[in-house]
């Protein structure tokens, strides 16, 4: 029996994340390629999901764990390493695990980061419960060496920011060519507003995690009442957050991409002081024409060019994102630039990318091809007259004062982890 083309693998489908809309865009690459993964939860991803082959591990029986990804860490390998994979080329989109999967023919792995709490691991599970970090702890070295084993096994390596890249450089010795994940929040899609909601907030959109700081932008916002701050996503810090913020500030919990697109649409500018390995938020605002304010670090140095997208946060606590967004208002930004700047992470270049390394793998013909429209359709190549005007500075502020731009991208030097500034 011949081998179908190609497959992809994933770590698990049980959130809604960068990583996951990373799944869908391959899968709009390669369609009809099976999705391979250790966890499946319908009602905790994406939708679409529900229209593809989705091939799990028997941990998947297990309820408590396809409700609770994290509590199954310690699983997660020998759950990679029970899946079989029978293709020509498996794509791994890999956060520590995928990458491990067995496979009957070549393997391109896709990496989001070097497994985070094997490599991150104070700032990955200071949110856990502490009673079950020495365990944790304790199964590491073995799972570092498995870990180690599954990347050296893969016949390319691709990353998807130069701090990623340096990453896999220093974890593992290997040399990871960059290749950015796309913008997949289509903006000429349906938009549709949030009850209750009215537009002119600053915006959040993250996984309530620990490492992603969110509790510094509810801090940043307790000390700027006189602006709104609307957070969307979910997670174990939510009930806490939530308690902890003034009223100023309000939690949404998950959205779907209709209401993602309007409020987007609807916000002065996005807000982010999280441990980025990528950083598509930014991409995601600028495909709107909205500018940003993020954490110096990490892949946000690749996808914020500094007075010119938007303004990077010094340290991630209160006091340094108010100074931020501060300087946000100050600003004016032009949509055209921004739209621009999020027209280079478009799904066209992101399925070309991925072909090109299929072919160096011997498998060309892949993908379909770069005239369909789900490819093709970028931000600032396309205008929708009955939705966008013509562009305009952006104004946060009565005061029309515009900031000096800076000198552009920051160096790829300077995404190393740990390398970026702050104090």
């Amino acid at each position: 029996m011949t081998r179908p083309p190609v497959a992809i693998v994933h770590d698990y489908l049980t959130q809604r994340g960068g990583a996951e809309r990373v799944v869908l865009a391959l899968a709009r690459a390669l369609p009809g390629a099976p999705v391979y993964t250790s966890l499946y939860d319908p009602a905790g991803t994406f939708p679409e999901f529900g229209h593809m082959d989705v091939r799990t591990s028997a941990l998947d029986r297990l309820t408590v764990v396809r409700k609770h990804h994290r509590a199954a860490l310690p699983l997660l390998a020998p759950a990679m390493g029970s899946l079989r994979v029978d293709a020509e080329v498996a794509v791994c989109s890999s956060s520590g695990w995928a990458h491990g999967a067995p496979v009957s023919g070549s393997k391109l792995v896709y990496c989001h980061a070097p497994a985070r709490w094997l490599y991150q691991t104070r700032r990955y599970l200071s949110g856990m419960p502490p009673a079950a970090r020495p365990a944790l702890a304790a199964l590491a070295p073995a799972l570092r060496r498995w870990d180690r084993r599954a990347a050296i096994g893969a016949d390319r390596y691709l990353a998807n920011s130069s701090a990623v890249a340096a990453q896999v450089r220093a974890i593992y010795g290997i040399e990871a060519e960059v290749v950015p994940p796309p913008v997949t929040v289509d903006v000429f899609g349906e938009r549709r507003p949030v009850a209750g909601l009215d537009g002119g907030f600053f915006l959040c959109v993250s996984r309530l995690l620990a490492y992603k700081n969110v509790d510094a932008v509810v801090d940043a916002f307790s000390r700027l009442r006189g602006e709104r701050l609307v957070v969307v996503g979910d997670g174990p810090m939510r009930n806490q957050l939530a308690a902890a913020a003034p009223p100023n500030v309000t939690f949404l919990g998950q959205v779907d991409d209709a209401q993602l697109r309007w409020l987007y649409r609807s916000s002065r500018a996005l807000v982010s002081a999280s441990y980025e390995d990528f950083g598509l938020t930014p991409v995601e605002a600028a495909a709107f024409g909205r500018p940003s304010a993020v954490l110096r670090w990490g892949g946000f140095l690749d996808t914020l060019v500094e007075g010119e997208t938007g303004v990077y946060i010094e340290r991630p606590d209160g006091p340094g994102v108010a100074e931020a967004v501060g300087l946000l208002l100050e600003s004016d930004w032009a949509p055209d630039r921004l739209r621009a700047h999020a027209d280079r992470y478009a799904q066209v270049h992101f399925a070309r990318r991925i072909q090109a390394e299929l072919a160096e793998l011997g498998l060309p013909g892949a993908l379909p091809c770069a005239s369909d429209p789900a490819l093709v359709a970028g931000t600032a190549d396309v205008m929708d007259p009955s939705r966008d005007q013509a562009p305009a500075p952006v104004h946060l502020a009565r005061t029309g004062r515009r900031r000096s731009a800076g000198a552009g991208g920051v160096p790829s030097a300077r995404a190393m982890m740990g390398s970026g500034r702050r104090t």
